[in-house]
């Protein structure tokens, strides 16, 4: 599992050698420990909080391999698409963003040498002369470099995002939207106050589910009650269902019952400057009307790079509902009018992503009323 402790505090293994050696490498250690101490699990952190992942100093396999990411630099190795095993690191997204610039559509700058990113290789190779066999290797470095700086403009892969999203229209009718409810089955994830959080998550979602059913929206569902697919297998679902947009939920713990309120996510990362336009809008969206609709505190939009953000091919966004360990936000989360509050919510921003700033409302204002009669004019 990518979120399982490979390593403990004072653990000196081959897998610890290799970390405290990537973090010195990206100078983020000054000193030599040799063991999985204090000065490593700070380093750690800094390193998780650059890359957008969870900072919380604890080596998962998922910083494991952000870290491996992190060694390559742009012409350290050939680049091409290996079935099976995509090459990922930082040299991958140098790539993309250079491609981008450009004007090479290689989809989204996601640090992963994909189809997309092979085809604009080859269309780049055709462009200079070079044969098109979509392996991005010194000839192709050197015609990357010559090129550097020629092309000046806004952010393509910006315009893109909000292209495709004005080309599907303001009507939620005909939208394809999945909902992923976190855990399920056995699996019951933050537990407290007699409430569990699979099964709050799932009701919300499938209150969410008929509200967008009777605006015309085709809307899926990850999981049932009894079921907990892998990431894996709900990224999978996602990318099979053309969706247009993907909303994962959650709900948050604490050991201090003091910590409280909403908080949502969408793919993005400081280190490389790259983010999704359409999440973030649709984030920012749903921060806000959750916020105005009810009385959780604003933990406010944040990026990451949480694997199901990063590879979903739609726009995605998580959304943390209120931590279950605070006995505020679950005496509200306990409450089905509550729930349809969230619900409403999601499905006013939902909406609100694709009105014109000329059709928009104020944040709180619109109702599900307003959507079905707006959806009837159209």
């Amino acid at each position: 599992m990518v979120n399982e402790a490979l390593a403990k505090p004072g653990d000196s293994s081959q897998v610890v050698t290799e970390v405290i050696a990537s973090l010195a490498r990206l100078g983020l250690l000054r000193n030599s420990p040799t063991t999985f101490d204090a000065d490593v699990v700070a380093a750690l952190a800094h390193f998780q909080q650059s890359r957008g992942l969870s900072a919380t100093g604890v080596l998962t396999r998922g910083t494991y391999l952000a870290l491996e990411e992190a060694r390559w630099r742009l012409g350290d190795r050939n680049l091409s698409v290996t079935p099976g095993a995509l090459m990922r690191g930082d040299d991958v997204t140098t790539l993309q963003q250079r491609l981008t610039e450009m004007g090479f559509d290689c989809g989204r700058i996601d640090g992963i040498y994909g189809p997309l990113t092979e085809s604009a290789i080859q269309e780049f190779q055709k462009q200079v002369g070079l044969s098109a066999d979509g392996i991005a290797g010194v000839g192709t470095y050197k015609a990357l470099i010559r090129l550097t700086g020629t092309v000046k403009g806004g952010a393509p892969s910006h315009l893109r995002d909000e292209y495709l999203v004005r080309r599907r229209g303001p009507a939620l009718n005909g939208k394809v939207v999945v909902l992923d409810p976190s855990f399920g089955g056995n699996a019951k994830g933050c537990e407290a106050f007699g409430l569990n959080e699979a099964q709050i998550v799932l009701d919300v979602a499938q209150r969410l589910e008929g509200r967008l059913n009777a605006l015309g929206v085709r809307t899926f569902i990850t999981r049932g009650k009894d079921t907990n697919p892998s990431e894996v297998e709900r990224i999978e679902f996602a990318n099979k269902s053309g969706t247009d947009l993907l909303i994962s939920l959650h709900l948050e713990h604490h050991h201090n019952p003091i910590a409280s309120g909403v908080a949502t996510y969408y793919y993005g990362s400081e280190a490389h400057e790259v983010h999704s336009v359409v999440g973030e809008k649709l984030a920012t969206l749903i921060q806000r009307e959750i916020s105005a609709r009810t009385d959780l505190v604003n933990c406010r939009t944040h990026a990451r790079t949480w694997e199901l953000l990063r590879l979903t091919k739609a726009p995605a966004v998580r959304v943390d509902l209120g931590y279950l360990t605070n006995e505020s936000d679950a005496t509200k989360l306990a409450r089905a009018t509550f729930r349809d509050a969230l619900a409403e919510a999601l499905v006013v921003a939902i909406q609100r992503l694709y009105l014109a700033v000329e059709e928009d409302a104020a944040t709180g204002t619109l109702s599900i009323a307003d959507l079905r009669k707006a959806g009837l004019r159209k």
